[in-house]
């Protein structure tokens, strides 16, 4: 498995809620500022799907992010598969220095492990970076 992580200096609510809900999902989700996410659906329970559309803003691409969850504990736990059959854990630590957010997941087979992992990470320091931005 591949794991990137951040720590944020902001309550477990609100990273929490900015995680799961669409109308902050479509804000955050994306690993450079030529890209975005102009749809999410987020059916957060066990056995529930989410899918979001992530697409260059320029039009030439895009893909579908889905998946199935098969463990959701609020505040603390978030474990899907894609639906490609990779699976991914999601831990949400409250630490003396803030929430850490800890994602590990199972690489494909088409990219180099690094560039999988550097774009996961730049997307988790986006959530960061817009989380942040709410609670300042």
């Amino acid at each position: 498995m591949i794991t990137v992580q951040t720590t944020m200096n902001v309550p477990i609510k609100i990273v929490w809620e900015c995680w799961i809900s669409p109308e902050h999902i479509t804000k955050w989700n994306n690993a450079s500022d030529d890209w975005h996410t102009p749809y999410a659906e987020n059916d957060l329970r066990i056995g529930g799907k989410f899918k979001s559309t992530m697409a260059a803003k320029d039009g030439s691409m895009s893909f579908d992010f889905e998946g199935e969850y098969t463990l959701v504990e609020q505040n603390k736990a978030i474990k899907y598969v894609m639906a490609d059959g990779r699976k991914v854990d999601v831990y949400f630590t409250e630490t003396q220095t803030g929430v850490e957010v800890i994602e590990s997941f199972d690489p494909e087979t088409v990219n180099p492990e690094e560039m999988q992992r550097d774009g996961w990470q730049a997307i988790l320091d986006n959530f960061k970076k817009y989380v942040e931005s709410l609670y300042v």
